[in-house]
Formats: C-alpha cells, sequence, structure tokens
C-alpha cells in the first residue's frame, strides 16, 4: 500500500504539473482514489483499535495469571506496526488533500476569504 500511495502522489503531480492537463477530470480521478484510501484508512483504525483493545485486555488478565504476559507481549508486537501503518495512511491521504487543494485551487480562494474576515 505504501508503494502505491508514493507512486499515485508523484504520478498526480506529475500530471497536475502539465500546462495540458485537464485539471478537473485529474481532482475527480484523485477524489475517487483518495476515497479508497480512506477506507483503507478506516479498516485499519478498526483493526489497530481492537488491537489495542485485546492487548489492554490482556495486560489486565496478566494480573490474574502470568500465562497471559505471552499474548501480551505477542499483540504488542503486531500493535507498533499497526500503529506505524496507520500512521502512514493518516498522513498520505492528509497529503492527497493537499494535492487535490492544489490542483482545484480551493485552499488559495479559502486562505484569500479568511483574510478579508
Amino acid at each position: 500500500m505504501k508503494k502505491e500511495i508514493k507512486e499515485y502522489r508523484s504520478y498526480i503531480l506529475e500530471k497536475a504539473g502539465e500546462p495540458d492537463a485537464g485539471k478537473q477530470e485529474l481532482a475527480e480521478q484523485l477524489l475517487i482514489r483518495i476515497g479508497f484510501y480512506q477506507h483503507e484508512r478506516l479498516i485499519h483504525l478498526i483493526v489497530t483499535m481492537s488491537f489495542a483493545l485485546m492487548f489492554l485486555l490482556s495486560l489486565l488478565l496478566t494480573q490474574i495469571s502470568l500465562t497471559f504476559l505471552a499474548l501480551s507481549v505477542l499483540l504488542l508486537a503486531l500493535l507498533i506496526p499497526y500503529i506505524g501503518h496507520y500512521y502512514y495512511l493518516e498522513n498520505s491521504v492528509q497529503e492527497l488533500y493537499t494535492v487535490y487543494y492544489k490542483i482545484t485551487d480551493t485552499q488559495t480562494r479559502f486562505d484569500k476569504l479568511n483574510e478579508k474576515d
């Protein structure tokens, strides 16, 4: 997924830099792709939170019996990469929002409106 997002971001920035690129079509294509990545991000959030809850539960059960310590360590070992991957997905989607704003010039117009206030 990381490789796909990096490649798509490079592709969309390259296309946006071309003078004859259809900005509206490019922005629509980007919104569709952002939707896919948002869905992926939501699924990973659910998985990450599930592992975090299971880790906390196993940690509590470790207080009752030390046999749950191995389960706690295993869940923690899985939780750390999930958090890292979710962090990457979150930041990548935020970067794609910025690219969308640049393509549509939405952010510039929004900033100008805020300056008037």
